[in-house]
């Protein structure tokens, strides 16, 4: 059976994060197999940016004003995005996919509830995660608490309310049921293995840097927001370097807190062997993969860990944080090494372990990533599809 299938999005192109790349994957590998996709979304009305694609220049893609969200830029705010009903309704539409529980995700939801299409929804973003309420809730402690609280609240309802809940990993699926969700399914979020592979040549990027053929290279990619901890990775850089001179430290992001780091790297006295890259390209990616021996991702807040699997697929072993996701897909001695969660010493030893070490590693890392091709997690994402032809499972 050949799906019509409507994405449901706060974020998207020219934004690129997670939920975008994974959005991407997902849509190619199901028009691969002769599924339509479309993507209800928003843009920024202060940028203008969405002006083509709402020209018709993208026939699939239905973009509506929003404005933008501060704390988290790459998000735009959707203000009436409510007859994308209608929409529905001439495209065919068999099932709404929401990639996210707020504005656009709302509005399908609503359009599920009105017009009887089953819907599922997809838990990218851990948001009731500590972190994520320090940083990005309002600063009022009293407002904070009640924020916090709702939240959880709405994240009951919404999800409640799909015929699927899809988490990307184990630990997200237990965390949702433990808030009462029974309608959960694991559907990982799939990684493009021939893009990320153990071949890529680095030689360029450490040229580039003037990091020598002699020097270990530690890298951490991703967004450069507090709830990373890359406090943790900068704290072990110090004591790494205290002790050796041949190891450099890549940090290719960025976000938020970029200032933040830079000057807590500088404070700790380790920034002639900490580079920050700035955004990267996602053709650059590979490269800069390839460019290391390592990936540290201290963060406690992975619902899956993307681009450490991306890291793996590169053949590069993973030093990350025991927590959620990671400690589902770091296997020590095999892939990489967890180390105890805001502990900087134990990851300072960890990251020396497997620099010690790297090779030993490399099987075992792509082995990982293969599990998550964007074939497999399609096939999973077919099954959930399948699955949530059936009524709502409403407690």
């Amino acid at each position: 059976m050949k799906l019509n299938i409507a994405f449901y999005t706060d974020t998207y192109l020219p934004a690129v994060d997670g939920v975008v790349n994974s959005i991407l994957n997902f849509k190619k590998e199901l028009e691969r197999r002769g599924h339509s996709v479309y993507i209800f979304g928003t843009y920024n009305i202060s940028s203008g940016r969405g002006d083509n694609r709402r020209k018709g220049h993208d026939r699939d893609v239905f973009l509506y004003p929003g404005v933008r969200f501060k704390p988290y830029p790459q998000y735009s705010m959707a203000l009436f995005p409510y007859n994308s009903i209608s929409k529905l309704s001439r495209l065919n539409i068999d099932i709404i996919h929401a990639h996210t529980p707020f504005f656009m995700g709302f509005a399908g939801l609503i359009s599920s509830m009105l017009a009887n299409y089953p819907i599922i929804g997809s838990y990218h973003t851990m948001l009731n995660n500590r972190a994520v309420v320090s940083s990005y809730y309002p600063k009022n402690k009293q407002l904070k608490r009640l924020t916090s609280k709702y939240m959880l609240m709405y994240i009951k309802f919404f999800y409640k309310r799909c015929n699927i809940t899809a988490a990307p990993s184990g630990a997200i699926r237990d965390m949702l049921m433990g808030y009462g969700i029974g309608n959960v399914m694991v559907v990982p979020n799939g990684i493009d293995t021939k893009f990320f592979n153990p071949n890529t040549d680095g030689h360029s990027v450490r040229k580039g840097l003037g990091i020598s053929g002699r020097e270990k290279v530690v890298l951490y990619v991703g967004r450069l927001g507090r709830e990373k901890k890359l406090e943790v990775l900068l704290r072990a850089a110090r004591r790494i370097l205290g002790k050796r001179n041949d190891v450099k430290f890549l940090i290719a992001g960025a976000g938020p807190a970029g200032e933040y780091y830079k000057g807590m790297a500088a404070r700790l006295g380790v920034s002639e062997k900490v580079h920050f890259m700035g955004y990267v390209t996602r053709n650059m990616l590979p490269k800069v993969y390839a460019a290391s021996d390592l990936f540290c991702m201290p963060s406690t807040f992975e619902t899956q860990g993307m681009v450490a699997l991306e890291a793996m697929a590169s053949g590069k072993p993973v030093v990350a944080a025991d927590s959620l996701a990671l400690s589902e897909l770091v296997r020590d001695l095999k892939n990489g090494e967890k180390f105890i969660p805001g502990d900087y010493i134990d990851c300072a030893k960890k990251i020396e372990k497997v620099l010690n070490n790297s090779d030993s590693y490399i099987r075992e890392t792509v082995k990982t990533a293969k599990e998550f091709s964007i074939a497999k997690t399609t096939d999973r994402l077919l099954d959930a599809y399948k699955l949530s032809f059936t009524p709502k499972a409403i407690d």
